[in-house]
């Protein structure tokens, strides 16, 4: 692998424990080796009540800590850790917190969208030693979770959080159609045969930023309407769930939940929706062991196949990723369901069903499936890809047979093709199968790459490889976007439809990077990849997840360099005069320092605390591949990376009195004052050790004095937090006493903001939900709380603050509060002591709020790219 791919693919999850090893690298592998990548991360927002890859047991069951999928299921359980700690959620909290948003006042002007360009993540001008430029992907935007698509050039597009969009061009030219709905974050789209288009909310591929939904709608006119709240099917009965797929038969609706498998009909969408099968009902809300930390993972449903000749006969596809006794495959038998314990070569034993999903041909001659297995994501470092199968009588009873495991697939032209990173790697989190209407033998298969047969399974090709990077066409030279290479589409695949524009068929299929297409009948060359991949991501459809936002003047004295960090496209950067944004750092982008004063001095976090910093905003010519001593980034890591004790994406911040000195929060705090010039991890200092067990999830600074929250542990198995407080130079440093009953609650604390002309007047958010919808001990009450005297008392000032998740605060220096929540941004105005709702942005998560060098407030959104907003 050519040593200059260093950073593609980690996942970036916002705020993170470090309880497991970095990731082992194979013999003789460079620390930036892409071997070394976990991916992306899973979790059920608002319910999951601890380690998602431990399923409610809390054995840590995803692996030995040096596969990637460990990796990944790590951080999916940070995220969950700072919204659900220290229990469980309540359904309706989210619900509830939106109704509360609606009724604030709002005040300030109008945000403005700044990332409506193109971003274009093979970008030449940033073909950086750190960065995937070249890799392949080209213009890309964020995680596509859901796919529609039909026969007149419409296709809608749902993204992982920034709602559901609509192009009549056939891909691109994207105009959003859900904004007015209490939640962006979309699980499944499906066109019925009256051409009305049903959207599931909730993302449901259990990765650790997947927020839960609202419910079923149906929009009747999906050409030129959008969806409403009075577009809701059925009552409340799918609220706060996530929905991973809607299926048809007969007149009847099928959706697979993570709270068991529910029905509808399609000819009267009035009634509450009637479940199906829930395997374990006593964990469903309302049952006796609905506060267990496990219930979120006890009914979890993921697929539903149904007799294209005799809609009654229905195969449910039941089970949590990690494993679980009631995984399964099950059937209707009199008034229940029954285990199906044969179907030929799919398994159907609980150790070996894990995230299913199924697709039939038009003709119902063809049934075919990927099973994900729970055995080998706790035991195979390489894949946890069962196998993908076919039942060639079109019954989903069977018989099935295997067409197609790890080894196969790596041998069809994969780029993943080496231990530990090998095809199915992620099968828990990347699936999907669309069958050719009009052939039932040609398949294509997603899952870290596209892989497509013709011959119903007997030879494959990967015709979407998840990156250019190691193959004999690819070259570095800026002059060639991939080289020799032909582009590809962005890695991790979850959805996928076929549709007709202009009278010619395509492939649609999305993915970490947005929604690219092909071809049905597409071209590919001697090694069976794909040549004629086209991006509909044209920059008209933004929703980018951004983790945080920098802001500073551009060095050429013309506006600003603003950029982020994102989930799965790296760093973006965005300059006064660009006409596209480009991506200067790869892989994940976490945390983001920008000096106000030169926007090109940069530092990007990745993830456990891996700093890389520029002065340039990482521009390069290539030429240090020959040189090494030419590039313009460097490794900056603070020592918590390399020993694993720090967050998946833990806290990295700048003195707001002294942008030279920077502190980074694992379990230990460290401070550099080398500013942009630094360019060793040799250059930070232990100022305080948290403690064993403890890591940091919050640091900020003014004038040398410091402020670190922590927890540990951070799950609800005896959840702990709390602030250390102390000096830059290492002076001073002691542990404030926080019970855990008291004012501030026993909640993940998540951010700072100091007083401009105060040091020792602190303001501090806090995540989760409070004690009304939390079953936990010590959950408290409040978001937001104030300290005079450097954090040794507090007061709750939330006042009239929504009950949601707060994650970020910044204090302005004219005395009002800005705070960043998972449902938009909220403001308090000076001399003012109750808070209203900062201009109007759809009901999208916002995890960091930052003031600009020209006085506007910049904000990151997870599903909406950045945007900048000016108080009036």
């Amino acid at each position: 692998m050519h040593a200059h791919v260093r950073r593609r693919h980690w996942l970036t999850i916002s705020a993170v424990t470090a309880l497991a090893a970095l990731f082992a690298l194979p013999a003789g592998a460079a620390p930036g080796h892409p071997a070394a990548k976990p991916r992306l991360v899973t979790a059920l927002h608002a319910q999951a009540a601890q380690a998602a890859d431990d399923g409610g047991d809390g054995d840590g069951g995803d692996g030995d800590g040096g596969d990637e999928s460990h990796e990944i299921a790590e951080g999916a359980a940070q995220f969950a850790e700072a919204r659900t700690s220290p229990g469980t959620v309540a359904p309706g909290a989210f619900s509830a917190a939106w109704d509360q948003l609606n009724k604030l006042p709002q005040t300030g002007g109008s945000w403005t969208s700044l990332t409506t360009l193109p971003y274009n993540s093979d970008d030449p001008r940033y073909r950086d030693i750190d960065s995937n430029s070249s890799g392949g992907a080209g213009l890309v935007t964020g995680r596509t979770a859901a796919l529609a698509a039909d026969d007149q050039g419409y296709v809608y597009e749902g993204s992982a959080g920034g709602g559901v969009w609509r192009s009549a061009t056939g891909g691109g030219h994207w105009q959003p159609i859900s904004d007015s709905l209490p939640t962006q974050a979309t699980g499944s789209l499906a066109l019925d045969g009256k051409g009305r288009l049903w959207l599931g909310t909730g993302e449901a591929t259990t990765n650790a930023d997947a927020y839960l939904g609202s419910g079923v709608y149906v929009l009747a006119h999906p050409h030129h309407g959008t969806f409403t709240t009075r577009d809701r099917v059925g009552g409340s009965e799918l609220d706060s769930t996530t929905i991973h797929t809607l299926r048809f038969g007969g007149n009847t609706v099928w959706a697979s939940t993570s709270r068991g498998v529910w029905s509808h009909s399609t000819t009267d969408l009035r009634g509450p929706w009637t479940l199906q099968f829930a395997p374990n009902p006593d964990y469903l809300p309302g049952g006796k062991l609905a506060n267990d930390p496990a219930a979120p993972y006890k009914n979890i449903a993921n697929d539903v196949a149904i007799d294209p000749h005799d809609p009654s006969k229905v195969l449910l596809a039941v089970g949590w990723r990690s494993g679980d006794s009631y995984n399964g495959l099950y059937r209707k038998s009199g008034s229940g369901w029954t285990r199906v314990t044969s179907l030929g070569q799919l398994p159907t034993d609980a150790g070996s069903i894990g995230n299913i999903t199924f697709a039939r041909s038009a003709d119902g001659s063809r049934y075919y499936a990927i099973d994900q297995s729970p055995t080998a994501l706790n035991t195979d470092p390489d894949s946890n890809l069962d196998g993908i199968y076919v039942s060639k009588s079109g019954d989903p009873f069977g018989s099935w047979t295997r067409i197609a495991d790890t080894e196969k697939l790596a041998d069809a032209g994969s780029a993943l093709d080496e231990p530990g990173f090998m095809p199915g790697v992620q099968a828990w989190y990347n699936e999907f199968l669309q069958v050719d209407p009009n052939n039932a033998d040609h398949v294509y298969a997603g899952l870290e790459e596209v892989f497509e047969t013709k011959d119903a399974g007997t030879t494959w090709s990967a015709v979407g490889p998840y990156w250019n990077f190691d193959f004999p066409c690819w070259s570095i030279d800026p002059s060639k976007q991939t080289g020799d290479c032909s582009p590809t589409t962005h890695a991790d695949q979850h959805a996928v439809a076929v549709g007709s524009s202009h009278g010619k068929s395509f492939l649609y299929v999305g993915d970490d990077g947005g929604v690219y297409k092909r071809p049905l009948n597409g071209r590919t060359d001697a090694s069976g990849h794909a040549t004629d991949w086209t991006s509909t991501n044209d920059g008209t459809i933004d929703t980018l997840q951004y983790y945080s936002v920098g802001v500073g003047r551009d060095p050429s004295g013309h506006g600003l360099a603003v950029g982020g960090g994102l989930q799965d496209n790296g760093q973006s950067v965005l300059r006064s005069g660009d006409k596209v944004m480009g991506s200067n750092f790869g892989g994940d982008g976490g945390d983001t320092l920008t000096d106000p004063a030169d926007g090109c001095d940069i530092a990007q976090e990745y993830v456990y605390l891996a700093v890389n910093v520029t002065q340039n905003c990482a521009v390069n010519d290539g030429s240090w591949v020959d040189d090494p001593s030419k590039a313009t980034s460097y490794d900056v890591a603070p020592p918590d990376n390399e020993t694993g004790a720090a967050r998946f994406t833990a806290p990295l911040t700048a003195d707001t009195e002294n942008a030279d000195t920077w502190v980074a929060g694992g379990q230990h705090v460290w401070v550099q004052t080398h500013g942009y010039a630094i360019r060793s991890g040799d250059e930070w200092t232990d100022a305080f050790d948290l403690g064993t067990g403890h890591v940091a999830t919050a640091v900020a600074a003014e004038g040398g004095k410091v402020y670190a929250a922590w927890c540990g542990p951070c799950d609800s198995q005896g959840f702990a937090r709390g602030i250390a407080v102390g000096n830059a130079d290492g002076t001073g440093w002691h542990q404030i006493s926080l019970p855990t009953t008291g004012t501030v609650p026993n909640r993940y604390l998540s951010g700072f903001a100091i007083d401009p002309a105060d040091a020792d007047h602190v303001y501090l958010a806090v995540n989760g939900f409070s004690r009304h919808w939390t079953a936990g001990p010590g959950a408290g009450t409040g978001h937001i709380f104030e300290s005079y005297d450097a954090g040794a008392t507090w007061k709750d000032i939330s006042t009239n603050l929504p009950d949601v998740p707060a994650d970020s605060l910044l204090a302005l220096p004219n005395g009002g509060l800005v705070a960043a929540t998972d449902l938009g941004v909220l403001y308090r105005a000076p001399h003012r002591t109750t808070w209203s709702r900062l201009g109007r942005l759809p009901a999208v998560a916002v995890l960091q709020v930052k003031l600009g060098p020209d006085g506007r407030v910049y904000a990151a959104t997870h599903g909406r790219g950045l945007y900048a907003i000016t108080l009036h």
